[in-house]
Formats: C-alpha cells, structure tokens, sequence
C-alpha cells in the first residue's frame, strides 16, 4: 500500500498529556474529549488551548453536554452550538458530535445545523448511530446532515463483534462519508479487523491497555506506537 493510502490512526485522549504521548507513539490525528469514563464530554477551554499550543497533529473536540442519552433539550442544543463555537475560536479541526430523535434516529435537521456551524471544521457523528434501530439506515441519514466521518462499533460493544455491519457500512458509504471504526481496538486485534472491515480509519483509546494514559504517558505512548505498527502492517 502506498504512503498515499496509509491507515489514519485517530487517538481518544481526555488530557494534554496523553494527547502529547500519542502523538510522540504515531498517532495521525486526536479527538479531545474529558470524562472518558461516560463515553466523553466537551474538553474544558483550559485543555483545548493547551492542546492546540502543544500539538502539531489535528485536533477534532468532542461536542457532547451530558452524559446519558443522545436526545437534548433545546438548552442542551444551544449549549452545543456555543461549543462548536468555542472549538472554532480555539481553533480545532474538528468537531465529534451526536444528535438521535426520541425514536432512536438520527436528528437531521438539528445535526446538519450544527455541521454547517462547523464551517471550515471536520465533523464526525460518534457512536450515538450504535443506538440507532438500524445502522444502514442511519448511515444514509448522516450522510444527509454533511458530516465527513461516522464513528461506530457496528452497533454493538466493540468494533471487533461489529465487523460484520461495519463492514457492509464501507461498502456502503462510496466515497460519501468515511466510516471509522472504534472501541475496544488495539494492536492485538487491529490486524483482524482491518481485513474484515476494510475501512481506511481506525479509532482506539486503549483503555484496555492503559488504565489511565495522563498517570503514565510513556505507558501509553508505547501501546499507540505498538497500534500503528501493527495497522502499518496490515498496509
């Protein structure tokens, strides 16, 4: 495989210094969030301008009030707006951002608001679509709102017991939407689901690996090292 076609590596961190020991292990590009432990939450201003200080990789910031479910209220909503905000005055890359109906659906009209909000700024819909009734559908939705990437397990705890949808979800996309594949990834599985899923992104945050990445960067460092030598070897 040609450098051209190199596997991206996206790093989920939820501080400065494990945003700092990812990039240093190889990652391509990080999505700062804080509050791992509920899925992430909005960085604070403080970690997002730290980040962008100290980093040379993109940065997309996690766009998420609460914790819970994906169905906001209309000050939840406002409150997204004013974040997508603040992540372009500090000058983020990206945004990572979720919104369902009360029927498990994608929110379109209310996402493809916040994409255009976006402006210049990437957005990936996050693993809100796992909670979705049908993920093919979903897919088909998002791609309506104008985000450029959908991360996903497939509907199901980790990417690996997902592989089979996510599969059919890059057959599916043609070349309208970058489906990128997360949760429970890391060097020991990446080989095998590389060659299952077929996608040209992979997202991991290696919780499994490294309890807590800000406590023990060099940790850390060295299991994304370990992951992007494993994708690279799969190119």
């Amino acid at each position: 495989m040609s450098e051209a076609k190199r596997y991206l590596l996206e790093i989920s961190v939820g501080s400065v210094e494990a945003a700092m020991a990812a990039e240093r292990g190889g990652a391509d590009r990080i999505e700062l969030c804080r509050e791992q432990n509920v899925g992430g939450l909005t960085p604070s201003t403080e970690v997002m301008t730290e980040a962008r200080k100290r980093l040379r990789i993109p940065i997309y910031a996690m766009i998420r009030p609460r914790a819970g479910d994906f169905v906001y209220s209309t000050e939840e909503f406002a409150a997204m707006r004013e974040e997508i905000l603040l992540a372009q005055r500090l000058e983020m890359d990206g945004v990572v951002l979720g919104i369902l109906t009360k029927e498990r659906r994608v929110d379109v009209a209310r996402t493809r608001e916040l994409v255009e909000m976006a402006e210049k700024m990437e957005v990936t819909f996050h693993r809100a679509i796992d909670e979705t009734t049908d993920l093919l559908a979903a897919l088909e939705q998002i791609v309506e709102t104008g985000a450029e990437r959908i991360l996903t397990s497939g509907g199901k705890r980790t990417a690996l017991e997902g592989a089979e949808t996510i599969a059919k979800m890059v057959a599916r996309e043609r070349g309208r939407v970058v489906i990128l594949p997360g949760a429970g990834i890391h060097a020991g599985n990446v080989r095998g689901l590389a060659q299952t899923v077929r996608a040209s992104e992979y997202h991991a945050a290696l919780s499994s690996v490294v309890a807590d990445p800000a406590q023990d960067p060099e940790a850390f460092e060295g299991a994304v090292r370990e992951l992007r030598r494993a994708l690279s070897e799969c190119e």
